[in-house]
């Protein structure tokens, strides 16, 4: 017997590299601002030295004066601390550590600064405040502008602004002790920054945890969007224990409306009674206080089939009926259970990897599932028989008398499913979803090897096109018998190492672009209420 069991990642990863990621992002920005700042002050200073000065200064000259020496200095660790965060990745304690070390460091060259802008003008005699004030600006900026960007806890940001403003103190004792009402004013406008500095970092950091609880789900916690459709949005989350990858299926309130819970109800229960390895696995439901439905299930790390041909085009004859022969055994088990899941389409199959095993198909998305005999006494989805499904992988039987449940329905849209992978296009090609229909109703499909240079396997192709017959008489009787259809073909095996070879080029891919599908070149799922005549047309999670 066979027992498929979730896998469970390391401890640490899931829930640290968010908070990793979001703290390096925000340093970057906060590094950005003050170096593109102070730069563009440290020029302006160049430039009007000679008038702070009143006397004729070369350019070259004025750019040696230690006090412009200390600005740029300043300016270049900001600048250094940007293009670190944008090449190199830190870890948390290392990022934590690079935020303060940049922050004193920035502040003391600031503070610097503005004790070498006091020296000549105290020297020949003229208002030094100019220079104390210059550095004190500069520090009071770097430390506010620090608290609204980069998330820190209230204390964390007032010991780091108190350390960062200190420096101002010594600098200009050092070059005027015996003014003390300018240093009293100093101190005095030091105390109001870091006050400042604190209270906007309470706010900000209680706003973000405000937040981060908002996103919590039970012992789930949301980290990011994966998905969003008619039926709801999905979020890959973790557990607080288990520290296990989970993706969360969410119905918010505004969409929970009664046929719609009805739904999403059903989806989860049939699922749920579902355990073959092929078939997405259930781990949780729930209700949370703010009314959001939500379900957990298995965080499936892969590719669906309608990217998978996207992206690398039609796939080998061996691969195809290795993926079909899964898909068949998810099936078999929901049939047998009286289930037919009636929007079997590429983008509800996703390839993955599973204990060390390449290439597993995983069947998902049950929100239109019914069972073959009835809905449970009372319980309908509307007032008129809907048809639903996918228009690209339709069977005609579903569009004629949509109230039926066949599970040879799902084995037209499987046959559908196989001639996109072997071709790279779908069965019928039209310009609106009427002509699609037309097509599935009336139209015999043109033979698979007609419509790619790929060799297709005269047994395999024999099979498609049973699939797609437009009675479900003619075509195989159960997701068994198709499986032992698909198995007695001849075609050249899609062996491990080719399997390995497939994944590392993904995997490398991957990594180095975005390449996700745009929701809106997906293929539609279309709900039609028959009776009255309307249609409404949705994308599906």
């Amino acid at each position: 017997m066979k027992i498929d069991v979730a896998r469970v990642v390391s401890s640490g990863a899931t829930d640290v590299e968010p908070a990793r990621g979001f703290l390096q992002d925000r340093i970057g920005l906060w590094a950005f601002w003050v170096f593109v700042l102070s730069f563009g002050f440290y020029l302006t200073n160049v430039v009007t030295y000679p008038l702070i000065r009143h006397t004729s200064v070369p350019l070259a000259d004025a750019m040696v004066q230690m006090a412009n020496i200390d600005h740029l200095a300043a300016s270049l660790v900001f600048g250094g601390v940007w293009v670190l965060m944008r090449r190199v990745r830190l870890s948390l304690e290392a990022l934590q550590i690079l935020d303060l070390t940049a922050l004193l460091v920035g502040c003391t060259l600031f503070a610097l600064m503005g004790g070498s802008l006091m020296q000549p003008l105290l020297a020949e005699g003229l208002e030094a405040s100019i220079g104390a004030y210059a550095g004190l600006l500069a520090c009071a900026n770097t430390v506010m502008a620090r608290a609204i960007i980069v998330p820190s806890t209230p204390r964390r940001t007032l010991v780091a602004s108190i350390a960062a403003m200190a420096p101002l103190v010594p600098a200009i004792l050092v070059v005027s002790p015996g003014s003390v009402v300018r240093m009293v004013n100093i101190v005095t406008w030091c105390a109001v920054s870091v006050a400042i500095a604190t209270v906007g970092s309470r706010i900000i950091f209680g706003l973000r945890s405000e937040a981060a609880r908002v996103r919590r789900l039970g012992q789930y916690t949301l980290e990011h969007k994966i998905g969003a459709g008619g039926m709801g949005v999905v979020y890959r989350a973790s557990h607080a224990m288990l520290r296990r990858p989970t993706a969360i299926k969410l119905l918010p309130p505004d969409r929970a409306g009664q046929a719609s819970l009805v739904r999403f109800e059903r989806e989860v229960q049939m699922t749920a009674q579902l355990s073959h390895p092929n078939t997405v696995a259930v781990y949780d439901y729930g209700r949370t206080p703010d009314g959001v439905f939500y379900y957990a299930m298995e965080y499936l790390d892969g590719i669906n089939l309608e990217e998978l041909v996207r992206e690398f085009g039609a796939q080998p004859a061996g691969r195809v009926v290795a993926m079909l022969d899964q898909v068949c055994g998810a099936l078999a088990e929901a049939h047998e259970l009286g289930l037919v899941h009636r929007d079997i389409k590429p983008a509800n199959i996703i390839l993955t990897e599973r204990g060390g095993e390449l290439d597993v198909a995983k069947v998902l998305d049950f929100g239109l599932v019914k069972p073959v005999a009835s809905d449970a006494a009372g319980v309908t989805m509307s007032g008129s028989a809907v048809l639903a499904g996918t228009p690209l992988y339709m069977p005609p039987e579903a569009m004629m008398t949509p109230d039926t449940g066949d599970p040879r329905s799902d084995l037209y849209a499987l046959g559908a499913v196989a001639y996109y992978l072997l071709t790279a296009h779908p069965v019928f090609e039209a310009e609106s979803v009427v002509e699609i229909v037309g097509h599935h109703l009336h139209t015999e499909p043109v033979a698979p090897s007609l419509r790619t240079s790929h060799r297709i396997p005269a047994d395999l192709e024999a099979v498609v096109l049973q699939c797609l017959r437009k009675t479900p008489q003619q075509r195989p009787q159960s997701a068994r018998s198709l499986r032992d259809a698909l198995r007695r073909c001849v075609v050249e095996p899609w062996t491990n190492d080719d399997a390995s070879a497939w994944w590392r080029e993904f995997r490398a891919k991957e990594k180095t672009s975005l390449r996700r599908v745009p929701q809106a070149e997906q293929a539609l799922t279309v709900d039609v209420d028959v009776a009255d005549r309307l249609t409404q047309t949705l994308i599906r999670v």
